[in-house]
Formats: C-alpha cells, sequence, structure tokens
C-alpha cells in the first residue's frame, strides 16, 4: 500500500511542478528534476524518505 502511495504523490508532484513550469516558471523544472533524482536513488538504494514518512504517519511497520 505504501509504495503505491509513494508513486502517487512522486506523479503528483512532477505534474503540478511541470504545470507550474509551463504556466509561472521555468525554474519550477528543478523540482521535476529533483524528485526523479529522488526515485532514482531509492531505486538504487532501495531507501526512500517519503516511504518513510508515509510509515510513520500510517504507523505501518514491514
Amino acid at each position: 500500500m505504501i509504495n503505491r502511495i509513494v508513486r502517487a504523490v512522486a506523479g503528483i508532484f512532477i505534474l503540478i511542478s511541470v504545470l507550474l513550469a509551463v504556466f509561472v516558471n521555468q525554474n519550477w523544472l528543478w523540482f521535476t528534476g529533483f524528485v526523479g533524482l529522488n526515485l532514482f536513488q531509492s531505486a538504487l538504494t532501495k531507501w526512500c524518505l517519503m516511504e518513510d514518512i508515509l510509515r510513520k504517519i500510517f504507523k505501518v511497520r514491514d
């Protein structure tokens, strides 16, 4: 369940930052890159900060 929420949050962040880049300022693409870099890092290290935060919020254990 947590993995699906993490993917949804990442997708929402990317969509919002792209929309902000189109309609507000192109510098919002840095945020898009940051989210993508974090997704790549979590794939390599199998550790995701957002997952840890969501586990604490929902009090879910492995």
